[in-house]
């Protein structure tokens, strides 16, 4: 119990005044430690933190001024109030002294026995206020530390719910959501800065007989790859979405021509054509698939077409591929206006 209470310092070098200090102060509330000289007082407050320090003036070796200077010093010990225990005789020259040196309030020699515990009280009164304030502060910035980190909590899942509305779990890719809102995004920026892109849509031909003969987590796994194929082989500027099932679109920026729109296709068309190695009921298969792309370009001078009716004639040029023998692109004719 003893070590929650504040702790007075009490700095004399004659024992008969430090049992006399005691005494005087043994129901202030307060702990006492005692220190005979300077030294033994600057040890201490490296030691312990103290409420109040009273300091007598007159010390061998190293007086109070001394000692009031030097832990003014010290950062740590600096806020600590000094009341100095000073003899009548030099009560002016050393009140001035003391306040110089560090001091906050004197007391002076004979000690007057309630202006002591009086000024004691009010020191240790403010001791306490300083540290409730202190835990006050400390509460505050605990909780905003936690606020912070529920904010951070917050932020991630607030993000990851975002992402998961908006992409495909299995690939990673955008999904059909977030693919219209960037198609509707690509044909305005057409219009506005005149600009032509294209879109295709890829079924991946083959899929369903990987599903039936290795089983699902094998087709999950050949979609993966799939994706980082299609990822590895675009632009930045360029979407890929999963619409679902082995069904894909990519969004091509940038296109002055259609033919050029067909020549990035094929080149998709052949990386998705390149053999893959699959775990399928733990054995290592190798199979291989092909895809089937639809391609419609988009003029920027053609602004009848909206994004329905772009999809509408990728997908009719895509079933157009798959009709013509699979594996293959076809690129869909846009009559301009």
């Amino acid at each position: 119990m003893n070590d929650m209470l504040p702790k007075i310092l009490v700095v004399d070098d004659t024992r008969a005044n430090l049992v006399a200090m005691r005494r005087l102060l043994a129901d202030s509330g307060a702990t006492l430690i005692e220190a005979s000289s300077g030294n033994e007082a600057l040890a201490r407050c490296l030691d312990q933190k103290f409420a109040l320090i009273l300091l007598d003036v007159n010390m061998p070796d190293m007086d109070g001024f001394e000692v009031a200077q030097l832990l003014g010093e010290a950062e740590q010990l600096r806020d600590t109030p000094i009341i100095f225990v000073t003899a009548a005789y030099a009560d002016d020259i050393n009140r001035l002294k003391g306040y110089r040196s560090g001091a906050v309030d004197y007391i002076a020699k004979p000690i007057n026995n309630t202006i002591l515990k009086s000024k004691v009280r009010v020191f240790l009164e403010l001791y306490a206020a300083r540290m409730q304030l202190q835990q006050a502060l400390n509460e505050l910035a605990q909780r905003n530390d936690q606020l912070k980190v529920e904010i951070a909590e917050r932020q991630r899942v607030e993000t990851m719910v975002r992402h998961q509305a908006t992409h495909d779990m299995l690939t990673g890719l955008p999904n059909r959501v977030l693919f219209h809102d960037r198609l509707q995004t690509a044909i305005q920026r057409a219009q506005r800065q005149q600009q032509n892109f294209a879109l295709a849509l890829l079924d991946i031909d083959g899929f369903k007989q990987v599903n039936d003969q290795h089983g699902h987590p094998a087709g999950d796994d050949l979609l993966q790859q799939i994706a980082t194929r299609l990822l590895a082989q675009l632009r930045e500027s360029d979407t890929v979405a999963r619409l679902g099932g082995d069904e894909f679109a990519v969004i091509l920026e940038n296109v002055d021509e259609p033919q050029q729109a067909l020549q990035l296709c094929e080149k998709l068309c052949k990386a998705i054509g390149v053999p893959y190695t699959l775990v399928a009921r733990e054995t290592a298969v190798d199979i291989s698939i092909g895809a089937s792309i639809g391609i419609a370009p988009y003029l920027a001078i053609n602004r009848a077409d909206g994004d329905e009716q772009l999809i509408k004639t990728a997908d009719n040029a895509m079933y157009e591929a798959k009709r013509g023998g699979k594996n293959r692109c076809v690129l869909a004719e846009i009559s301009v206006r």
